[in-house]
């Protein structure tokens, strides 16, 4: 075996040390913390930035849903990008933008401006999370893997649940421009540190760019959350069936072009396995709970029981703490027993917690609310990474780094369309419950029917996780497949994202 082919071949078992990696480790690490961070940290501030700018509820959540649309928008890119230029210089570039979005945030001066910056950031930091994660899972060796990528998900919930934390933190001592301003440094630090432990990347001949795909794949995402998001309010209006109709054709029509394309922007072929489909509804089923817990409590902590936002950040923090302990646990756990088991009990306690917030009245405790949220957070550190290890591992070695902006950018289009429709979904209850119990609908705080209207939220979203637990009983450990026999043997490269010394 040449010199090269053994850099570009995951490392064995016997010979393989976390401290062989945790240099690069790190270095994505923290430029995945400073991008899932910001999906969550403008949650807490959401309050704070509706009376800044005089906007309503609906208005401001387009802050969320459009960064997290600008992410799936440039996430398939990542792929060809990497081909193309290297995934270190990517890596770093896309982090180096993102930076300055988050800079622009924190001057924002109107609603729409912050929209737009927010997209910039979302542009930004889209390929970070599937270019970080391919380097690392090719790095670590099959029987490891599930230890690797667990240490590597620390950030994947760490960082949403301590968002809101110190989103509240913040603007109780300063002003919401903060929560942007601190990427700065965040960036700086994920620049040196990428720059200077980052290898440098085996590359591929650049396949030609899909630029139909890519076209197409922006206005389905979008159309399809701005339907979903006015569905939440009324199904039947115009403007319902017009992101739904356009975003539903856009979609159909990325589909059959991608299954046409010899090297498409996504992988669509992959859904061909059976156990790849599997463990990506799960993930699906997963991060729609998870956005039901880290998006709607902290507005029913400030809305409705008058929380600061650093005392709503606080009350979070079970989730934060719970999640770091358990998701290393549930790595080391998958490389024994497979993603099966720990989907059904991960998925279970998720859904047990969320029923659980589902009985909120007005005289439900600060305690009653801390404790089925460390419930969620132990819950999505067994399921969560095992969920999304069990998917790599089911698909063809040499569509990883075409795999992972499959998955993340589909995660993205489900949390922007989670965000979305329990936006709409709650404002629609809201004003139920309201016309039901009588009262003004523009008071909030104190109100029984907007704490109804939140219970409903958390008790749909914990029957989906429930369906979550019944599909995770179909989970199997997927079949190694001889063509990933003859990669570790041989050292043949096969993807573009493959690491080299």
């Amino acid at each position: 075996m040449t010199a090269k082919q053994a850099a570009t071949t995951a490392p064995s078992s016997e010979e393989f040390s976390i401290k062989k990696i945790i240099a690069p480790l790190l270095a994505v690490i923290i430029g995945m913390i400073m991008v899932i961070l910001d999906s969550t940290v403008v949650n807490v501030a959401i309050p704070n930035l509706q009376q800044s700018f005089g906007s309503s509820l609906k208005a401001i959540q387009w802050t969320i849903t459009g960064y997290t649309l600008a992410l799936a928008a440039v996430i398939p890119l990542a792929g060809w990008m990497t081909d193309r230029f290297g995934a270190k210089r990517i890596f770093l570039i896309t982090i180096a933008l993102f930076t300055i979005g988050s800079v622009l945030c924190a001057v924002a001066q109107t609603a729409d401006q912050l929209v737009l910056f927010r997209v910039i950031q979302g542009l930004g930091g889209g390929m970070v999370s599937p270019i970080g994660m391919a380097m690392i899972f090719k790095l670590a060796p099959p029987d490891k893997r599930g230890a690797v990528m667990g240490m590597l998900g620390i950030p994947m919930l760490l960082a949403p649940a301590t968002g809101p934390i110190l989103s509240g933190w913040i603007i109780g001592f300063a002003t919401w421009h903060w929560i942007f301003l601190i990427n700065l440094p965040i960036g700086i630090a994920a620049l040196i540190v990428g720059s200077k432990y980052l290898p440098n990347i085996e590359r591929n001949k650049t396949p030609a760019l899909d630029i139909i795909g890519m076209i197409l794949a922006p206005i389905a995402f979008s159309m399809l959350a701005y339907g979903v998001s006015e569905g939440g309010a009324d199904w039947s209006s115009n403007r319902t069936l017009t992101g739904l109709i356009v975003g539903g054709v856009a979609l159909i029509a990325f589909i059959i072009v991608e299954l046409r394309q010899k090297q498409p922007l996504l992988e669509l072929r992959v859904f061909g396995s059976s156990d790849f489909t599997r463990g990506v509804i799960l993930t699906w089923f997963s991060q729609i709970a998870l956005m039901g817990s880290i998006l709607m409590v902290p507005l029913y902590l400030q809305n409705v029981l008058g929380f600061t936002a650093l005392k709503s950040g606080l009350t979070t923090l079970p989730m934060a703490l719970t999640s770091v302990v358990f998701m290393p646990l549930g790595g080391r756990l998958f490389d024994k027993v497979g993603a099966r088991p720990l989907a059904f009990v991960g998925l279970g306690i998720i859904s047990g917690a969320l029923f659980i917030l589902s009985q909120i009245d007005m005289e439900t405790t600060r305690a009653m609310i801390m404790f089925p949220l460390g419930m969620m957070g132990a819950g999505m550190g067994l399921s969560m990474m095992a969920l999304n290890t069990h998917v790599l591992n089911s698909a063809p070695r040499r569509l990883v780094s075409r795999v992972t902006p499959l998955t993340t950018a589909s995660q993205q289009v489900i949390m922007s369309f989670a965000i979305a429709g329990l936006t709409g979904y709650l404002t629609s209850r809201i004003t139920k419950h309201i016309t039901e119990m009588g009262g003004d609908p523009m008071v909030m705080r104190d109100s029984p029917a907007v704490t109804a209207a939140f219970g409903d939220i958390f008790f749909v979203t914990a029957c989906i996780a429930a369906v979550g637990v019944v599909l995770s009983l179909i989970l199997r450990k997927p079949r190694k497949k001889p063509e990933d026999d003859l990669l570790e043997t041989e050292g043949k490269p096969d993807a573009s994202m493959m690491m080299g010394h």
